[in-house]
């Protein structure tokens, strides 16, 4: 069902009220500014809204596609970009994700910003909207017009996006100083590497393309001759975008050497376990091969008798459930 909720502002004063069947009226309105928060849209009214206020028609249908990569589109009369906002979660188990993504797409005019969002994963957080309004309000935004607002909501994701590099850079270095232990990895730790490895692929692709639409939003912005000071603010977004996206690189390299180191690490506790196997055969081997020679067999307690023969059996299990359990225990099965 369609959430809208927003703010306006006529002559940068804030006003009260607002709704679907206002955004119209107050985008056309030269004194005023509106950002309006459309959340989980229909597709029909959204399609109304689009042709009063002459928004491409292509732009509305990815608005409110399942899938879109991240991009901006700049237009005649406005400029359309998709980008993900990204939470971080602690996985439930190795194989689930630590992130979840909220996509949002929005469309920037002279007069307003209009944003639209879907609903993320069930049993995930919400975008955080109010975090956008409290920074718009931070840089005066009033003055500065959609430009502040464009950047206010860019600010949050990117900082959400540096967040989850973090926490991704936090949990490789894990991986790494359990690959080093002395009593060696844990299970699954191949599991977790290639869990990591998926959410990093899946980061990489949201962040790389943010540098492309925090460019083309900074040299297409509509209020840019009446709002130069936000000049300095969209460059200081762009270097915290190629920051981001500079670590999202190295963190792949990163954890392709765990992955790699892994497996060298596997390869030479093999060939120890390998190395100690052989040996001890060697050892028994000699008195087994003494003793065939000279067919050598004494007699001991319990020869010939039943209860003899169970004590045999049951010496027979034992050692070899011991050994079994051993070898398990230091993954040589």
């Amino acid at each position: 069902m369609t959430e809208v909720q927003g703010r306006r502002w006529h002559d940068g004063k804030p006003q009260e009220g607002f709704s679907f069947e206002d955004i119209s009226d107050c985008l056309g309105d030269d004194h005023a500014l509106v950002w309006a928060d459309i959340y989980d849209p229909d597709h029909e009214a959204l399609t109304r809204l689009a042709a009063e206020l002459g928004l491409n028609v292509w732009a509305v249908e990815d608005a409110t596609a399942p899938k879109e990569r991240t991009k901006a589109n700049v237009y005649r009369s406005h400029t359309f970009f998709t980008v993900y906002a990204v939470d971080v979660l602690d996985p439930g188990d190795e194989t689930s994700s630590m992130l979840v993504k909220h996509r949002i797409s929005a469309f920037v005019l002279p007069q307003g910003l209009i944003t639209v969002r879907l609903p993320p994963v069930p049993g995930a957080r919400d975008f955080d909207v109010e975090e956008v309004s409290r920074r718009f309000d931070e840089l005066g935004g009033q003055e500065h017009g959609v430009g502040a607002l464009v950047h206010g909501l860019l600010d949050v994701v990117v900082d959400g996006h540096f967040e989850a590099v973090q926490a991704l850079d936090d949990a490789i270095e894990g991986l790494e100083d359990e690959l080093f232990a002395d009593e060696g990895p844990m299970r699954g730790l191949q599991r977790r590497t290639f869990t990591l490895r998926k959410d990093l692929v899946e980061l990489r692709r949201i962040v790389l393309p943010m540098r492309e639409v925090v460019s083309a939003i900074q040299h297409r912005r509509l209020d840019a001759k009446t709002a130069p000071d936000l000049d300095p603010l969209y460059a200081d977004l762009y270097d915290h975008v190629l920051r981001a996206s500079e670590w999202t690189e190295s963190l792949r390299d990163m954890v392709t050497t765990v992955f790699e180191t892994n497996l060298s690490l596997q390869d030479a506790r093999l060939n120890m376990v390998m190395k100690k196997l052989t040996s001890w055969a060697a050892i028994i081997a000699v008195p087994t091969a003494v003793t065939g020679f000279y067919g050598q067999n004494v007699s001991y307690p319990g020869i010939d008798t039943v209860t003899g023969f169970i004590t045999s059996t049951v010496v027979i299990l034992l050692l070899v459930g011991l050994l079994y359990v051993s070898f398990k225990r230091r993954d040589w099965l």
